[in-house]
């Protein structure tokens, strides 16, 4: 037997762990609608825009709409693409209706949050794109430390709302960037060396299948589509809301030591030495950027402990001499 390669892997346990029990015809739907490739698709007709726009509680953004060349934009403007639409949901409602309505105008489906994938997958040409953006608000229940989230909310939004009560969560360092995009490719973050990733700290998920059910995922909940979604990325299902375990986090040790690029071998094995004595608190990456003031050996950190002992950690690097 040839070995399966991970690619190969993913897609058949997306299709698998998204529609388990649902007829065969469901399953093909799926590998059609989330197909990755470019379409060439006339635009859509007065009618069938009035049809879909009957049944969305949202605004429904077509290409002569004056808000459809700002909608259609993403961070990574490498992928200059143009949807036939764009709709912006409400709830998870707009989103079954979305999905039926490419379903049944053989059309192609992308997803946005925040429009940070730097491969361009929350946007399509000739498809249609279901924008969660307007679905950002975040509730914190402080006792059972939990926040849930909309998944067009971003981390900023999650931050904000969690840091009134001194609670967190791993989410990423870019405050526009989504969580929920995040969260579904792992979702690696400053937190992470002492709480796990943002997909270890994901309790469950309001998801909406292909054929437009609307169903829980999670450890007790169509455990098999929770397990694929937490990492496994896209294509397995829309996720509409996500709940997510908090942490105690008060004041952090947070910064950067930017170095001269001058004897980069021993600064990087003075930091391979820092990590292997650091605790789970500590957070720290290298970068070696360049500017018009030349290149720099960068070094981040971020400390979720007492502050006395992260000063204390930290000093050996600040011994280096770094500029600032």
């Amino acid at each position: 037997m040839a070995p399966i390669t991970r690619r190969h892997f993913v897609q058949q346990a997306a299709l698998a762990a998204a529609f388990y029990g649902c007829p065969f015809k469901a399953i093909d739907e799926a590998q059609r609608v989330f197909n990755a490739d470019e379409q060439n698709v006339a635009p859509l007709d007065a009618k069938t825009i009035r049809n879909l726009r009957s049944g969305i509680v949202g605004n429904v953004i077509t290409p002569d709409s004056s808000e459809y060349e700002a909608l259609r934009l993403v961070f990574n403007r490498a992928f200059d693409r143009h949807p036939a639409v764009i709709v912006r949901c409400t709830g998870a409602s707009d989103v079954a209706r979305s999905l039926d309505f490419a379903q049944s105008n053989d059309l192609q489906v992308a997803v946005r949050a925040g429009g940070h994938s730097r491969l361009g997958y929350g946007m399509c040409d000739g498809g249609v794109v279901i924008d969660l953006s307007t679905m950002r608000r975040v509730e914190v229940d402080a006792g059972k430390r939990v926040a849930r989230a909309e998944a067009g909310a971003l981390v900023r939004d999650l931050d904000e709302a969690t840091q009134r009560f001194s609670l967190a969560t791993t989410s990423g360092g870019c405050p526009t960037v989504g969580i929920a995009g995040l969260t579904l490719g792992g979702g690696e973050g400053r937190l992470m060396d002492k709480y796990g990733a943002a997909c270890d700290n994901l309790l469950s998920a309001q998801v909406v299948t292909v054929d437009g059910r609307q169903i829980e995922a999670s450890q007790k909940a169509n455990p098999d589509l929770f397990w694929a979604i937490r990492g496994g990325g896209g294509n397995f299902c829309v996720v509409t809301a996500l709940e997510y375990q908090l942490h105690s986090v008060g004041q952090v040790l947070s910064g950067t030591l930017i170095y001269p690029a001058v004897g980069v071998p021993e600064l990087l094995q003075a930091f391979v030495r820092f990590l292997a004595g650091a605790p789970d608190e500590m957070d720290a990456l290298v970068q070696l950027p360049h500017s018009k003031q030349g290149r720099t050996l960068n070094i981040d950190l971020c400390y979720c402990g007492d502050l006395r002992m992260g000063n204390d950690l930290v000093r050996p690097l600040r011994a280096l001499k770094p500029r600032r």
